[in-house]
């Protein structure tokens, strides 16, 4: 393999903020210092650029095999490395769903082809296949997903001996989607009766309330309580579901663990005015004091990380109306880039966003080697530009998708420079491609 030398990069990294040099070779950081004088094949003149372990995404949705007209594992990784995103986690919702050990298998094989990231891809749990879901190898697969809230095909968790049953036996994380199905379907019935089926977007966190959110992450809570499982509570969407989890404990040492997500720290329901159907996601982005609510839990270290839930679908499915359009949106080019423009807002520090986006998500899943700047780890590794505004439009949005609920949108942060496994993906405006992207191993 090769080797590349970063000069004079200001490293932001496990709390602090340093300028130096760093040595890739053979795929792993070999050395950092501040002076490194040695040749390489490739040397990055970093200086006034900003050096970030590369983000990981616990949730993504890159809809193959099965649903490949939305997107598929290279179009959507392609878009994750230009947004910095060196790695994901993705979701056992595709067609058909991964619901066995081969099915599993089946989407390893196609990314190791195809993924310009590192990857890895959650085993699906469905409320018959408890036995398939036991046989998940714990050193090379990040979890168990379960839809607690209703899903595509037959992903819907609902049996309680079923939710009993994977809480007290699974060998490892388990991953939720926290909303309470019959509450949701109540408040849809009320809104059919009112409204027959001319309901607005804007009814969409009304429907998928906070009382669905809270009832079903409150009893997800207290089954990982009832039998000391691993949960990682996804999309936390309301205030009221921060106050479910600690802040007391390190991370390293919590067996209940929450995830924000980018467009939970963003939008607010005042957006579904002019951005509608483009800002429907399940679960439903809410109020601003929700909004303010999520940061503030993020900041006090009672949401543990942050990811995307990307989930792309394409826009003439988007256009449909509110009933028929399906939930979801594109979101991994442009996370690292919003969050920077949170920090720009004087709202969360650098370091913050490393350690929320990187570190944190390694510690929580026990990724191997990964999610640090430290010498003898992967070179997973994001050069940023503090001061180069642009604007996302269409000709420079890569997801098969071609559309974000950030379009017309200026950023005053750009990326410059993506690593992946010590191989450079991303530079300037322009793919490197050639290299795919790692499995990922688990420390367990």
């Amino acid at each position: 393999m090769s080797s590349t030398l970063i000069k004079s990069a200001t490293i932001v990294n496990e709390n602090q903020q340093f300028v130096a040099d760093v040595l890739v070779k053979d795929g792993l950081i070999n050395r950092i210092d501040k002076q490194i004088d040695v040749k390489a094949d490739r040397e990055i003149n970093a200086e006034d650029l900003y050096l970030f372990p590369g983000c990981i995404d616990d949730q993504v949705h890159f809809r193959e095999p099965g649903l490949t007209h939305k997107a598929n594992i290279y179009t959507e990784s392609r878009a994750a490395v230009a947004g910095g995103i060196t790695s994901f986690m993705e979701m056992p919702n595709t067609v058909p769903n991964t619901l066995t050990q081969q099915l599993l298998e089946d989407k390893y094989q196609i990314a190791s082809k195809t993924s310009l990231a590192n990857y890895s891809f959650y085993m699906g749990a469905s409320n018959d296949n408890i036995e398939e879901v036991l046989r998940t190898d714990t050193a090379n697969v990040c979890g168990i997903k379960v839809f607690m809230g209703s899903s595509t095909g037959n992903m819907l968790v609902d049996n309680p001996n079923t939710l009993e049953n994977i809480f007290a036996q699974s060998p490892m994380l388990v991953a939720t989607h926290c909303e309470d199905e019959a509450t949701i379907k109540s408040n849809l019935e009320h809104y059919k009766q009112l409204l027959g089926e001319n309901i607005p977007v804007r009814l969409h966190p009304k429907i998928r309330s906070e009382e669905a959110c809270y009832l079903s992450s409150s009893m997800a809570v207290d089954l990982a309580k009832k039998h000391n499982t691993r949960l990682h509570i996804l999309h936390i969407s309301t205030e009221k579901e921060t106050y479910l989890f600690d802040n007391t404990i390190p991370l390293k040492d919590k067996r209940i663990t929450a995830e924000a997500c980018i467009h939970h720290l963003w939008f607010t329901d005042k957006d579904y005015e002019t951005k509608g159907n483009l800002i429907k996601w399940n679960p439903a982005v809410k109020t601003e004091r929700d909004r303010d609510a999520i940061l503030k839990a993020v900041l006090n270290g009672r949401i543990d990380v942050i990811a995307t839930d990307h989930a792309p679908h394409t826009l003439e499915e988007k256009s449909l109306p509110y009933l028929q359009a399906p939930s979801g949106g594109p979101l991994v080019q442009h996370a690292l880039p919003a969050m920077l423009e949170l920090y720009h807002r004087g709202k969360i520090t650098l370091e913050q966003i490393a350690e929320k986006m990187a570190h944190n998500v390694a510690t929580c899943f026990q990724i191997e080697t990964r999610g640090f700047i430290r010498e003898g780890y992967y070179a997973d590794l994001v050069l940023v530009n503090l001061n180069q505004p642009w604007t996302v439009d269409k000709e420079n949005i890569l997801y098969k998708c071609k559309w974000s609920p950030f379009e017309g949108a200026t950023f005053k942060s750009k990326i410059a420079c993506t690593i992946v496994s010590g191989n450079v993906v991303w530079e300037g405006d322009k793919l490197i491609e050639g290299k795919t992207g790692k499995r990922l191993g688990f420390v367990r």
